[in-house]
């Protein structure tokens, strides 16, 4: 396929619903605690520490990227974490992992109970760079464009992002190139081998992304 592009309308996220449905509708099946326990995936940047269990916003007007995959994966929380409500500290997310990526007007905001804690970058003529980009969300919205896109691969023979790859029998997509616009994401954790962020601020505010 050579080029496939998916609107997808933008809106406040709802964390884990739009992900649900997701996860039936491609038929990705989970059977008990055990069986989610081996969905983390292998070799995956992002699951090498506990989450906090505190999601977090993330929105730019433009990302672009080369090398793009996305899978399932289970986040864990420390045992006892105060966040982990009725999930029984495991998270179902998406992993979006990016080679080569950029973002204009990169906002992150996370609800610290009446306060926000906003970071700011990347905007004007320098927008933020990253290698080995991976992100682990439960929802993401925007409207994207992928170039040459695989769909229904399996996680385990992902190779568009060096070292990050899934599962046996899990279900993935991966394509060589990736543009959101408008992009919104409610995410868990964020890591990356090289991360730049010209024109950073950080601030408390009383408002979020």
């Amino acid at each position: 396929m050579s080029e496939e592009t998916t609107p997808v309308a933008p809106g406040p996220p709802r964390s884990g619903t739009r992900w649900r449905r997701f996860a039936a509708t491609f038929g990705i099946v989970v059977a008990g605690a055990a069986g989610m326990i081996m969905l983390t995936a292998q070799g995956v940047l992002g699951a090498q520490f506990a989450i906090s269990g505190m999601p977090f916003t993330v929105t730019a007007d433009r990302l672009t990227g080369t090398g793009f995959e996305q899978f399932a994966t289970l986040d864990q929380m420390i045992p006892d974490s105060p966040n982990q409500g009725d999930t029984g500290g495991q998270v179902l997310v998406m992993v979006s992992a990016i080679d080569k990526a950029e973002l204009t007007n990169l906002c992150q905001s996370i609800n610290l109970g009446g306060v926000f804690l906003k970071i700011t970058a990347g905007n004007g003529d320098k927008p933020v760079t990253a290698r080995t980009l991976v992100v682990d969300g439960d929802e993401i919205a925007g409207n994207a464009a992928f170039r040459n896109i695989d769909i229904g691969q399996d996680a385990s023979t992902l190779d568009k992002v060096p070292g990050v790859k899934g599962n046996p029998g899990v279900f993935s997509q991966q394509a060589d190139s990736i543009v959101i616009e408008n992009l919104r994401q409610n995410n868990y954790a964020t890591t990356a081998a090289v991360f730049n962020l010209p024109n950073l601020r950080m601030a408390f505010t009383s408002d979020g992304c």
